[in-house]
């Protein structure tokens, strides 16, 4: 039986976010945090799933998901260049359309994943 909630380090790490962040991230809204019976924050494999995007791309068969925090994306005419740090230090540079970095609202610091098919890099957030 797979863990069902993380304590807000544990969820920070699989969100590839610092525990700052992730407070930010609360208190924003933007992440479902709860608190435990010593009022410690956790977080719900659920609520993990979906801000890393898990479920939404489940029907790709890539096996290759690099779980990631955008650190830069630079956008000129048609195309976009996104930046992830997928782990201390390893980064990921992709290039895909003006398009594409809109319709996922990629912005620096949000968290999202590279999945690589072949020679393919797809973005999901």
């Amino acid at each position: 039986m797979s863990k069902q909630l993380y304590t807000a380090s544990e969820a920070a790490a699989a969100l590839g976010i610092s525990l700052d962040t992730l407070r930010r991230w609360d208190k924003s809204g933007r992440l479902k945090v709860e608190r435990d019976r010593s009022n410690r924050r956790v977080v719900a494999k659920s609520e993990i799933d979906r801000v890393r995007g898990d479920g939404g791309g489940a029907h790709i068969s890539a096996r290759n998901r690099f779980h990631g925090v955008v650190t830069d994306v630079q956008v000129e005419g048609l195309m976009a260049q996104v930046e992830i740090v997928v782990s201390e230090p390893v980064r990921l540079v992709a290039v895909v359309t003006r398009d594409a970095v809109e319709e996922l609202g990629l912005e620096t610091g949000m968290a999202a994943t590279a999945i690589v098919k072949s020679t393919n890099v797809i973005l999901q957030h």
